[in-house]
């Protein structure tokens, strides 16, 4: 599971997701920080490609800390908090800089293989 977590952040820090393919289920779902929903690998892929040549072009996150629940032998929940290079969201040009996500990993075991299977990124409020 901790692997499939390092190859999405590879991926994430170099933009293309390339490699998404050995990672992901082809029904994989993305839910991105403003709650929006993208069901399926292809289209999935479409998203994170398109936000990584704009507002996240060049942007990188590094993991903090990885909890890993197992819901079955073949199903685990991933908790990891990262830290987000500083970027601007064009929609109101708020500059966003140290700041925390937690993102969540529903993985599962396929045929002797962990895949992921949902993703969700959520931004860490600060009190």
């Amino acid at each position: 599971m901790r692997e499939v977590v390092k190859a999405f952040v590879a991926n994430y820090n170099n933009g293309d997701f390339k490699n998404a393919p050995t990672y992901t289920t082809d029904d994989w779902v993305h839910i991105n920080p403003g709650g929006g929903i993208t069901r399926g690998r292809d289209e999935g892929l479409k998203e994170v490609r398109a936000i990584h040549k704009t507002m996240l072009k060049g942007v990188s996150i590094t993991i903090d800390n990885v909890t890993v629940h197992f819901v079955t032998p073949d199903v685990a929940l991933v908790d990891a908090v990262h830290t987000s290079d500083s970027y601007v969201t064009p929609e109101d040009g708020v500059k966003h800089e140290n700041e925390r996500q937690i993102k969540t990993y529903l993985i599962v075991k396929r045929n002797g293989k962990w895949l992921l299977v949902l993703d969700q990124n959520t931004i860490i409020s600060n009190p």
